[in-house]
């Protein structure tokens, strides 16, 4: 059986390191919402998109979770009409990346809310280890 303290840091770091992911993806993202095509009929970025799993872990009893994958939208493109850009089709409309600012705001957001969770969580643990070594000298 494992000892409950190493689990948490264990669980929390696999979670640390989920959201550290998510919000690599979600800035290239944010970096890449007006990346166009480099000439008419390109496709433009398309957004990226992060999946998780549960995975158990056997030394110390716990499920950890970890990045499954990552993939990307298949949402339409939009369009916008800017004749004179380098990547408009004859009729003067450039594919726009499918990425919606606000969604990948909103999606930062909660990603450095959970991470600072398990940060907490981690923090917590490793005090409450602190001070069972302090008991333990007394």
């Amino acid at each position: 059986m494992s000892d409950p303290l190493s689990a948490a840091l264990h669980i929390s770091s696999s979670g640390l390191r989920a959201q550290s992911e998510r919000l690599r993806v979600v800035s290239e993202n944010l970096a890449n919402a007006r990346s166009t095509g480099k000439t008419a009929g390109d496709d433009p970025y398309s957004r990226k998109t992060i999946t998780f799993e549960s995975e158990f872990d056997r030394a110390h009893q716990a499920s950890m979770v970890k990045v499954k994958g990552i993939g990307t939208d298949k949402s339409p493109f939009t369009v916008e009409y800017e004749p004179g850009h380098p990547a408009a089709d004859e009729d003067g409309y450039v594919k726009m990346p499918n990425v919606n600012v606000l969604m990948e705001l909103a999606d930062m957001r909660e990603t450095n809310r959970s991470y600072e969770a398990n940060l907490k969580v981690m923090t917590q643990a490793r005090e409450m280890v602190m001070r069972d070594i302090a008991l333990l000298r007394d």
